[in-house]
């Protein structure tokens, strides 16, 4: 298992046991809306939420030539995902980089951001943008 699928697998174990105990006591209905709220959450955390990653000299090439931003990430950051649910389907056009896939793109991240995995990292034009707010990262795709 890699690293991305930790955190919604525990999603789905502590969902599993706890609809379970509902089961046991006889509230199968709430039980099942409980495992159905947990496995959501799982989905919401899991690198399925996200367009496949490419590797980071990859997104740098395909990014100096169409001038599309590139964006480095992590499975389970919240940050990541506020970015990537306020991108909408503009998120297709944004070359997203795993840092936990991509040991280049972590050296990316880390060189930015004073040593620290500090995600999104938001490259566009080539210059870094730490956590930046997802409106402005729309309209540097309407530009690209």
């Amino acid at each position: 298992m890699t690293r991305g699928w930790i955190v919604p697998a525990i999603f789905v174990v502590c969902g599993a046991a706890v609809a379970t105990g509902l089961g046991i006591g006889g509230s199968l209905l709430i039980a099942g809306a409980v495992l159905l709220v947990f496995v959501l959450i799982a989905g919401m955390n899991s690198p399925l939420m996200f367009p496949k990653p490419i590797g980071a000299l990859e997104a740098q090439r395909r990014s100096a030539a169409d001038g599309r931003p590139v964006v480095y990430w992590r499975p389970g950051c919240q940050f990541c995902q506020r970015l990537r649910i306020r991108l909408g389907r503009g998120a297709r056009q944004v070359y997203w980089v795993d840092i936990w896939r991509d040991p280049e793109g972590a050296a990316v991240v880390r060189a930015v951001n004073d040593g620290n995995e500090t995600v999104p990292t938001v490259f566009v034009a080539g210059r870094p943008h730490t956590n930046p707010d997802p409106e402005w990262v729309r309209e540097q795709l309407r530009r690209a």
